[in-house]
């Protein structure tokens, strides 16, 4: 009889997770957690977002790959939306008990791949369609058919609500959608290359990135932010919350991250496209009154520790702001980070290798 591993020798292997390990070469973005700085293919994120559209700023990072201009990508992710609402009768007919994340792979999963576009155009602009009809099947509404006309955030938000959004919305909308267009090799993306590398389809790579984003450790933190801002309920009561949570050694929601060792760039870029939109929302000024509490306190709390604001904490202030449900919060960053998937899967694809990393065995020795 062999011996039954025994998790306790299990000990951590010093690239766990495959930390520091470098498993592909990119053109398209670069992290550099101590510096606290994030290039798509060549400029800043400062540089892109705020200052391109979604589409603008896809068609920078698609530059390697034979895809229409910015002007004609706008038109051709129009049309994939419109071919995209093809898909209804089967997202309507889903059980009910699947969620607007479940309901947007199923979509997917039955989004037709003949309609004369490139594959990545087509699922990126399916997405969206994807979101808003499933938010408006779950609350027993009638989804919006998309007006191919408009720019991908404008339409998103429009398809959600059936109203024109104001213009400030749609460029907060933009803004984080660039934002979070890549960001180096995360576990959705490296599983995107991963499916990609066998020559599976496109679709496929991203049901996969789609299914690694929905773990709790990967699909981020924004909706538990507004959970945190609104149990702290206003300023004055913001260091005293935060103190008597970090003695109860939770985490503070927005904070730290796993590969900046200072401040995430895209925080700045969300914070400063959240003050473009007026003081006028109340949860702007709390969310800065407890940005500084929570600096202060963590400083104090882990000294030896850097623990900076994060993506989250301004992407959940700024998506409130506009009126996107916390529920749509992991929906929507796989709106946004679908090209960036499609991107890497393509490059992969290029080189012509299967990933196939190898492991350590340290089970039992045969008798």
């Amino acid at each position: 009889m062999t011996e039954a591993p025994n998790p306790a020798r299990m000990t951590p292997d010093p690239i766990a997770g495959l930390e520091g390990v470098v498993a592909a070469t990119t053109m398209l973005s670069h992290v550099d957690g101590q510096k606290g700085v994030l290039i798509l293919y060549g400029r800043h994120i400062e540089d892109l977002a705020g200052k391109l559209s979604f589409e603008e700023a896809v068609r920078h990072l698609w530059q390697d790959f034979q895809m229409p201009e910015a002007s004609s990508l706008r038109e051709a992710f129009g049309e994939a939306r419109r071919a995209a609402f093809a898909v209804m009768p089967v997202l309507e007919a889903a059980p009910s008990s699947l969620g607007v994340y479940e309901r947007m792979q199923l979509g997917l999963a039955a989004l037709p791949m003949s309609t004369g576009l490139p594959d990545a155009i087509a699922i990126s602009g399916a997405l969206p369609v994807f979101l808003a009809a499933s938010h408006r099947i779950a609350r027993g509404q009638t989804p919006i058919a998309p007006d191919s006309t408009l720019e991908t955030a404008t339409d998103l938000l429009r398809m959600l609500t059936g109203e024109l959004p104001p213009a400030d919305h749609a460029a907060a909308l933009n803004r984080y959608l660039v934002t979070i267009l890549d960001h180096g090799l995360n576990a959705s993306t490296f599983t995107a290359r991963v499916i990609g590398s066998t020559q599976a389809n496109l679709k496929q790579a991203v049901l996969g990135a789609m299914g690694a984003l929905s773990g709790p450790l990967h699909g981020g933190a924004p909706g538990p932010v507004l959970d945190m801002i609104d149990a702290i309920g206003s300023p004055e009561n913001a260091a005293a919350w935060i103190g008597e949570a970090l003695a109860r050694k939770e985490r503070l929601m927005g904070f730290g991250h796993r590969i900046y060792r200072t401040r995430d760039p895209r925080a700045d870029v969300l914070k400063a496209g959240l003050r473009l939109l007026g003081p006028e929302n109340p949860k702007v000024r709390l969310a800065e009154e407890i940005e500084q509490a929570a600096l202060a306190a963590l400083k104090t709390a882990k000294p030896d520790r850097p623990l900076e604001t994060n993506v989250e904490f301004y992407t959940a202030v700024l998506l409130d702001a506009i009126g996107i449900d916390r529920t749509l919060f992991t929906p929507l960053f796989a709106v946004g980070r679908t090209p960036g998937w499609c991107a890497h899967v393509l490059e992969q694809q290029e080189t012509g290798k299967l990933i196939r990393p190898s492991s350590h065995y340290v089970g039992p020795s045969p008798a």
